[in-house]
This record gives C-alpha cells, sequence and structure tokens, in this order.
C-alpha cells in the first residue's frame, strides 16, 4: 500500500517505522530534516522536507496515485487543508486527519466530501481520555481493550505476589472458577512472552492478558486479582483537552477533583465541569497534596503536557499514599523506566492512538487494532468472510487454521453471543475473530488468512 504521513512527530514517526517494517511504500513529510533523518535511518522510506498542505510538497510525495494520506501535523487547521488539497487536485481515496479541537470536533456535517473531505478523524484526546476511562472502569487492570463493538474486552493484569494466580497453571485458573467465560491468550514475564504450556505456573509479576465477554470482565478480574475494589475518589492533575474530557465523563460516576497550575484555565475549568471540584495550585506540591488527602485517593493520573512534572507528581502521590497513580508519558524511552518503579501505570499517547490508525491501513476486513506492549504485539479483530471454498478460515475448526507462530485466536463475537475460542469451534461467515499476536511481524500472515479468493462475490 503506498501511504504519504504527513508530520514526524511521535504519533506520525511511530506508524511511518511500524508500516515501513510491513513493507508498505511509506513516504514521511515534515518541515524538520533532522527529524526526517532520524526517522529514517531506521527504516526504509522515503522522506520530504516541506509544509504538509502544499500542492507542490503533496505532489512530490506522490499524492497523485497514493492510496492514502495520513496527516498527524500539529497543526489541525494544517491537517485539514492537506486532505482538501489531496482531494481536490490528486483524488487521494481514503484521507485521514487528527484533529484536537473540541471546537472542530462537535461539528459532524463539517468533515464531508462537500465541505472538508476527511474519510477518518483521529481524536488523541478523546482516544486516550476513553483508555483511561476503562482502566478507572476496571479496577486492578494493567489495559482494557474494546472489541466486537464492547462486546469483548482484552484485559491484562499482574499477578499480585498475595493474589491467586500465583503457582496456578493456565487449566486451573478457569477450573476454579467454572462458571466464568475468559481465554488466556498471552503471558508476560521479564518483558517476553512465555508460552502457554498447561505445565507453565504463573509467577510474581507476570502479565496475564485475557479475554472475556464484557458482561464477565469487571467479576473476572475481582476474582483473579481479589483486593480489589471499585475505585470511588480520583484525582486529575492537568486541566488540558485530556483531563477536561476525562473529568466530565467520570464526574456523574465518582468523586473527581481536578489541580490544573494556570489560573485562568482554572476558571474555564470550573465552568466547564458540574459535578468535578477544580483546585488551581501544583500537582508537585505535596502540601497541597496531603491537604487534598492523597492518601485517601483510588487513583491519581498526572495528564499535563510535560512528561517530566507527570512522572514527578506522580511518583510522589503513590510515595504519599495514593492507591494507584497513572501518568501520561510521551517520550518511549521513559515508558518501561518508571512502570519498574514507583508508578503502576504508564500511558503512552502515541501507542493508544497508532492502533486506532493501524485499523485503517491494514489489509482484508480488519475492524479493529490494538498496539500492545509498546508496539511489539498486537490484538486484531477481523471479520470471516466467503465460504469453506473460497477462505482459509470459514468452515474450518480453529485447530485446523494454519495461524502464524505466536498468534491465538481468543474469542469469536457471532452476531450477540460471544464464544470463547476452542479447538474444535469451527469458524463461520461474518464470525469477528479475535486474534492476539505476540509477535506483530506475523501481521501480514493474519491479513492473508482473512482475505477471501478472487472468485469470492
Amino acid at each position: 500500500m503506498k501511504i504519504i504521513i504527513l508530520g514526524a512527530g511521535q504519533v506520525g514517526g511511530s506508524l511511518a517505522l511500524s508500516l515501513a517494517n510491513e513493507d508498505n511504500d511509506i513516504t514521511l513529510v515534515d518541515t524538520e530534516a533532522s527529524v526526517l533523518q532520524g526517522i529514517q535511518d531506521r527504516a526504509d522510506l522515503r522522506t520530504i522536507v516541506g509544509e504538509a498542505s502544499h500542492p507542490s510538497v503533496l505532489a512530490q510525495a506522490g499524492a497523485k496515485d497514493a492510496d492514502m494520506v495520513v496527516a498527524l501535523t500539529n497543526s489541525d487547521e494544517t491537517n485539514m487543508v492537506a486532505c482538501q488539497v489531496a482531494y481536490t487536485l490528486f483524488h487521494t481515496p481514503t484521507k485521514i486527519a487528527r484533529i484536537r479541537a473540541v471546537e472542530y470536533l462537535t461539528y459532524s456535517d463539517l468533515f464531508v466530501q462537500e465541505a472538508l473531505p476527511v474519510d477518518v478523524l483521529i481524536s488523541p484526546e478523546h482516544l486516550i481520555s476513553q483508555y483511561i476511562q476503562r482502566l478507572i472502569e476496571h479496577p486492578g487492570s494493567l489495559q482494557v481493550l474494546d472489541f466486537a463493538d464492547g462486546k469483548v474486552k482484552l484485559l491484562a493484569m499482574r499477578a499480585d505476589p498475595n493474589g491467586p494466580l500465583i503457582g496456578k497453571r493456565i487449566e486451573e485458573i478457569w477450573e476454579a472458577m467454572p462458571e466464568t467465560e475468559a481465554k488466556v491468550v498471552a503471558v508476560y514475564r521479564n518483558n517476553k512472552s512465555i508460552t502457554l504450556h498447561n505445565e507453565g505456573h504463573i509467577q510474581v509479576e507476570d502479565e496475564v492478558f485475557f479475554l472475556a465477554s464484557s458482561s464477565n470482565a469487571t467479576s473476572i478480574i475481582t476474582q483473579l486479582r481479589g483486593t480489589n475494589k471499585p475505585y470511588k475518589r480520583i484525582l486529575l492533575a492537568g486541566g488540558g483537552n485530556i483531563g477536561l474530557h476525562l473529568a466530565k465523563s467520570l464526574e456523574n460516576q465518582y468523586q473527581v477533583k481536578i489541580i490544573e497550575r494556570f489560573p485562568d484555565r482554572a476558571s474555564y475549568l470550573s465552568e466547564a465541569l458540574n459535578k468535578t471540584i477544580v483546585l488551581q495550585g501544583d500537582a508537585a506540591d505535596q502540601d497541597m497534596l496531603r491537604e487534598e488527602n492523597i492518601e485517601n485517593m483510588d487513583v491519581f493520573c498526572a495528564l499535563t503536557n510535560d512528561d517530566e512534572a507527570n512522572i514527578l507528581s506522580a511518583m510522589l502521590a503513590k510515595r504519599l499514599g495514593a492507591n494507584k497513580v497513572m501518568s501520561l508519558i510521551n517520550r518511549p524511552s521513559y515508558v518501561d523506566l518508571v512502570e519498574s518503579g514507583m508508578i503502576d501505570i504508564a500511558i503512552s499517547p502515541q501507542q493508544v492512538t497508532l492502533g486506532t490508525l493501524l485499523t485503517h491501513v491494514r489489509k482484508g476486513d480488519i475492524v479493529s487494532v490494538h498496539s500492545l506492549r509498546r508496539g511489539a504485539a498486537e490484538a486484531i479483530e477481523a471479520v470471516a468472510h466467503g465460504d469453506k471454498k473460497t477462505s482459509k478460515v470459514v468452515g474450518r475448526k480453529i485447530e485446523q487454521i494454519n495461524l502464524p507462530s505466536g498468534a491465538t485466536i481468543g474469542a469469536i463475537a457471532r452476531g450477540e453471543e460471544v464464544i470463547m475460542a476452542e479447538a474444535d469451534i469451527i469458524i463461520e461467515s461474518e464470525d469477528h475473530v479475535i486474534i492476539f499476536l505476540a509477535d506483530k511481524s506475523a501481521v501480514k500472515d493474519i491479513e492473508r488468512l482473512f482475505q477471501v479468493s478472487a472468485t469470492f462475490i
């Protein structure tokens, strides 16, 4: 696939590297030559220095015969104009734009072919706030991802030293919960995927990924973790777009406080939010945190634009007694570093956004893609089409499907029914199949599996 990516920031650069390593024809455009050179040294792709919205730059990038333009610059206006130019002058089939400003997103009629021809809108702030909200709704989880229109969830959790998982074989986990339908799809130990042999035992600090129906997800987390109670009190540090959106989503179900450093923004937040308590001050001020009873907070989320400030305030909150601390961290090099210390969950904006972007560039009928383990693994929802003659999966038992190494079919959504994958289950046409890939290099094999032959009509 020939794809032009506009903007070589953290999201654009990550996407370019990911797609280039999958043998796509990638052209990356940015105004900073040094940034482009750094990315080009790591992957086989073209780079062009220039303004993303200029017709001459898009022409040089090959917009005339490109399959897709993905506009990810820091300017909403540049992204929108670039899509308009790609549509009007070059008739590019698919145009994706990152739009941050809520003022644009509230007008759905704006993004139509007759006005601003953007086929897919990506709002990082909305995606990140949704991501954090799911973590809060499922206490004890490290990651919570939705599939099949919310009917299936992929959950990750860490094996607690005093929890019921320790020393158990995979088969024993579900034997202790006979009424629960779920499937373990991966276990990571010391950042490496381990083979799920029945004789293997869960150890302390293992990360366990499992799929379950949404109706079972919360009860499964409770049973497997044992001690987690529903969260009630939430403290957010940073009242930017993410903090505001998250507070709006949570304030009717939780007791929410938000700390904002700048007085004008704090005043705006107090007017925009109904039940949230807005505090003006520094989230890294331990006296302020103590005054707000940080030791009684179920969750502390650091959501400013400053990685260092987020890390320090989250570590301070944890030391002062906060139950669970999360931190928004843009620099990939920081993420693994902080999660090995006092911070419970490091949230990477580019990884959250990357999954949504990958959904629209995968071949075959790929409905949903989630990037996992800092981009090393993926979870994919693919729709099976055709019949036994035209498809490599339809009409076959799961054990008969030639899955690549490290791939596990975890669940099937069939209409409103959720079926946990077993070896003798037969895939039917229009099934939504959820697959965990421990190694994302196998993505091409999965795409080929779910593509129907040319004879299918």
